[in-house]
């Protein structure tokens, strides 16, 4: 065989798999189903490294159920629609949704996202993922998208069950549409969820500013971080137990500035209020309510009664109503406003602090509360049935669970589920012209567009008006995704078969994709979705900070295949954490994994010329030495460590590094070596031991292949092809046998180790290479059954450490320490005895036992040297001992309490 090259190996089985249609779901009845969930990716056109890992998690798994007798149905989804696509389209093109007809945006958002999906389909079937291309979710009406995945949720009949189950969840009552605050981005002019609401920390003013008391006697100072919503102050609130404010509460206050402001629809005198909802702490404990700053506010409006005054548009620009600051950013109107506020003498200081920004979370724009009519989905009265599905799927890890419901019982408001973009699932209804009333699509009808279709009707069934206005938002992207366990399983056209097996996914979309999934599947099913789910963490670069283009430190997961291959790179994937931790990219763990594959392929190339036609370890079981009952023993306890691993919360890092020690140390550095005379010279050792070695090598890396098959696909494919000439991916999970497990056995192959390690330690300090021969090995046993097993073991001895006689005593032999080296050392004599020096040296190199044996027992040997009295101590000579048997000639070491091995012809 030739050396390693993942360029040589991986291609050619990316191709065969494809040609073959390898991993395709039957769905017959002799197999149980195995479904997965698998996340539909945004196509922006590359993977990450954070997909790497998700994705080979869940590879590993599939790779696993298939090997265990299941029928896996592993499907890949893309979730196409969104503002991501939007901006690069308008990026790309220089312009903005409303500078083309609004099917021209559309197409041009479907041309690159059709473009993105094929790179990035390129690059999972690169990584090794046994995705099933070829069963179809949904009945394609797109011929292109057809071959892309098993469904793409820009196809119409995608988008037919997304408007399906819009209507289903109008039907039964959890759909509605009304005016309520809710969060807006204004860089992409769109409401968004709270799900997709991110908190970054930056620095800002806190400024106080006074507010004069409406009757004239005197003033109160209000701590604010946002002074350009003074012209939205619609009340003022302090806490009813604070005794500084206590006789403010009743009276009113001047919204300062309000001259400069334009006019407004109830008074610049706002009342204090009290609750208990206020902060005493911050600033001057004393808050201004605004409609909105923030959830605080919405929640007093609503509580108090308050008026709402509109001061920043769905652009972010303030509003007439903000005076001569109207059409200002809101950045320029807030420092317009402290200008002003220090002109006028209302500004009492400014301090800066820290504070916690909601954002959107795609393209990173502070968000703004506006008042809109929108559709939302009743999530809240689903709280308690959502924490009960939570509690019946297995999450791994457990903990994970806690976040699903801390998200469920943090909602104060509904999922909006309205957005006004273009590329997305239309909101399948049309409104009255006259009466407003809502025209929903019929279900027969679906996929409609009402900016282009008509509605079911024509005329109003409660006014007679034959005139309609077309619904132009669209729905959020997570009302497509969040249908997928559905869809994949039939749904709307069959009765969904949930839950389905598992769900693989990051963590940091538990409240978004997880938690909107199980609202979904509990509307439309009445059942949880899943019965497992398995997280994955975020990876961070090198310089332990989270990928990012910004920081510099992302790696192309292409390029790192292009250098090491995807097996090294699922090795790093697999071996940098447990499910569910943030983990690190390293690129040694990458160079490791590398090594790895080459390690397994060097054992294969060894092994390959002598396991042709090997026998069954059965049918030599009475030629088998203690080295291969011992490699046989880890072998199937291996089998068992890693199964329990994959079976008990997919502990992928503890198995391949379980896999990765035997591979390594156990089979490769120690037990190849204990068979390699073996197999090579049957004249000397016997042919029936050399037989014995074959079978046992070849069941050895027969189930080793199969055991690390899962995790580095290719390499394990290519080598079983060649030793076996079958697919590694068509065979079954190993078995443990307890018939080879022994206790006993590993004991003496422990032994066994440990004596090969000390003659290679020293043929070292001999300055031998590791297959020098040498004189011989003697190795002395207390214990008369283990002497017996060790004596079974001579081959594999003289096989591992070239010994040309190896004997086995019975008995305990007498040990002495013999000094082997013995040294005067002149930079300490040489001063403190300085003329006697040579003499002294003379008589130390003439009986160095003598002088070491004196230090040794008194710390000192006193010498007459010319008639003159010399004490030598420790620092005056150097000696090195060495453990020997009485009487013996070569060096002894004591492997364990009862077992000393004497090695003759290398001592130094």
């Amino acid at each position: 065989m030739e050396d390693y090259d993942p360029k040589d190996v991986e291609p050619k089985w990316r191709e065969r798999w494809l040609e073959e249609r390898k991993y395709k779901f039957e769905g017959g009845e002799d197999r149980p189903a195995f479904v997965i969930d698998t996340p539909p990716p945004y196509p922006t056109g590359e993977l990450h490294m954070g997909h790497v890992l998700n994705w080979t998690y869940m590879d590993v798994v599939a790779r696993y159920k298939r090997m265990c007798g299941y029928d896996v149905f592993f499907p890949q989804g893309w979730d196409c629609h969104g503002l991501p696509t939007e901006v690069k389209v308008e990026e790309i093109h220089g312009i903005t949704k409303r500078d083309v007809p609004r099917q021209k945006f559309r197409k041009l958002c479907e041309e690159l996202t059709l473009e993105n999906i094929r790179k990035m389909r390129e690059q999972l079937i690169q990584l090794g993922c046994s995705i099933d291309w070829w069963t179809d979710c949904i009945n394609y009406e797109n011929e292109e998208l057809k071959e892309l995945g098993s469904y793409v949720t820009m196809d119409p009949d995608y988008i037919r069950r997304s408007q399906y189950g819009f209507l289903e969840l109008l039907e039964k009552g959890y759909a509605y549409r009304e005016e309520h605050p809710v969060n807006w981005c204004p860089r992409c002019e769109t409401a968004i969820a709270f799900a997709e609401v991110e908190y970054v920390t930056r620095e800002t003013y806190l400024n106080y500013i006074e507010f004069p008391v409406a009757d004239g006697d005197g003033s109160v100072t209000i701590a604010t971080t946002r002074p350009e919503l003074l012209p939205a102050c619609v009340a003022v609130a302090v806490h009813p137990d604070d005794d500084r404010y206590s006789d403010l509460i009743g009276k009113r206050l001047v919204v300062p500035l309000h001259e400069r402001f334009g006019d407004r629809d109830i008074p610049w005198e706002v009342p204090v209020i009290a609750d208990e909802e206020v902060d005493p702490e911050f600033g001057t404990g004393i808050v201004m309510i605004c409609t909105f700053g923030d959830k605080q506010d919405v929640a007093w409006v609503k509580r108090h009664d308050l008026p709402i005054v509109r001061s920043i548009d769905e652009q972010g620009k303030m509003t007439e109503v903000a005076g001569e600051f109207a059409g200002m950013e809101v950045e320029d109107a807030r420092a317009a406003i402290v200008e002003a506020l220090k002109e006028e003498g209302y500004l009492i200081k400014r301090e800066k602090i820290t504070q916690n920004v909601g954002v959107c979370w795609r393209c990173k724009t502070p968000i703004e509360i506006l008042v809109k009519e929108q559709w939302f989905v009743k999530v809240r009265e689903l709280a308690e049935d959502v924490k009960e599905a939570a509690r019946k799927m297995d999450w791994i890890p457990e903990h994970m669970r806690k976040r699903l419901e801390d998200w469920t019982e943090s909602m104060d408001w509904d999922w909006c589920i309205s957005r006004q973009r273009i590329f997305a699932t239309p909101i399948p209804v049309w409104y009255c012209k006259e009466c407003g009333e809502v025209i929903p699509a019929e279900k027969d009808q679906l996929p409609v567009d009402p900016t282009r279709d008509d509605p079911p009707v024509n005329e109003c069934p409660k006014c007679g008006c034959s005139e309609f206005e077309p619904e132009t938002d669209v729905m959020d992207t997570w009302m497509d995704s969040s249908i997928t366990p559905l869809v994949i399983t039939g749904w709307p056209d069959e009765e969904p078969n949930l839950p389905v097996d598992l769900r693989p996914q990051g963590h940091d979309i538990i409240r978004t994709w997880l938690y909107y999934t199980t609202v979904r599947a509990l509307v439309h099913a009445d059942s949880e979705p899943f019965k497992e789910i398995l997280i994955n963490g975020m990876v961070f670069g090198e310089d332990g900070y989270k990928m990012s283009k910004s920081r510099g430190n992302v790696v192309e997961p292409t390029e790192v295949i292009e250098e090491y291959g995807a097996d090294a790179l699922r090795y790093w994937a697999v071996s940098s954490g447990a499910p569910g931790s943030d983990v690190q990219y390293m690129t040694k763990t990458i160079k490791r994994g590398y090594r790895f594959a080459k390690k397994i392929w060097n054992v294969c190339r060894l092994a390959k010329d002598h396991i042709d036609d090997a026998p069954s370890v059965n049918d030599v079981e009475e030629n088998l030495t203690p080295a291969d009952r011992w490699i046989l023993s880890k072998f199937h306890r291996l089998i068992d460590e890693v199964t329990r691993y994959l079976e008990s919360g997919y502990r992928f890092n503890d198995a391949i590094k379980a896999i990765e020690e035997f591979a390594w140390e156990e089979l490769a550095d120690d037990y190849l070596e204990m068979a390699k005379l073996r197999l090579y010279r049957p004249e000397e050792l016997g042919e029936g031991s050399r037989e014995a070695a074959r079978a046992v090598l070849r069941h050895v890396l027969e189930g080793l292949l199969r055991l690390l098959a899962p995790f580095m696909p290719f390499v394990t494919e290519e080598l079983y092809h060649r030793l076996f000439n079958e697919s590694v991916h068509d065979q079954e999970w190993p078995k443990a046998s307890e018939k080879w497990i022994e206790e006993g056995v590993e004991e003496v192959g422990e032994i066994l180790r440990e004596i090969v390690t000390e003659v290679r330690k020293a043929k070292t300090d001999a300055g031998l290479r590791m297959g020098a021969e040498f004189e011989g090995l003697t190795v002395h046993v207390q214990d008369e059954e283990l002497a017996e097993s060790l004596e079974k073991a001579i081959p594999d001895l003289k096989s591992a450490t070239r010994a040309e006689e190896v004997e086995v005593e019975v008995g305990e032999p007498e040990l002495e320490m013999v000094p082997v080296k013995v040294e005067p050392r002149m930079d300490v004599i040489g001063p403190r005895y300085k003329e006697l020096t040579r003499d002294i040296i003379e008589y130390v190199e003439n009986n160095p036992e003598e002088v070491a044996s004196a230090i040794k027992e008194d710390g000192k040997v006193e010498l007459k040297i010319n008639g003159k009295g010399v004490m030598l101590d420790e620092e005056c000579v150097d000696v090195e001992w060495e453990l020997k048997v009485k009487g013996g000639e070569g060096k002894a070491v004591e492997i364990r309490p009862g077992v000393v091995v004497e090695i003759l012809g290398l001592s130094t």
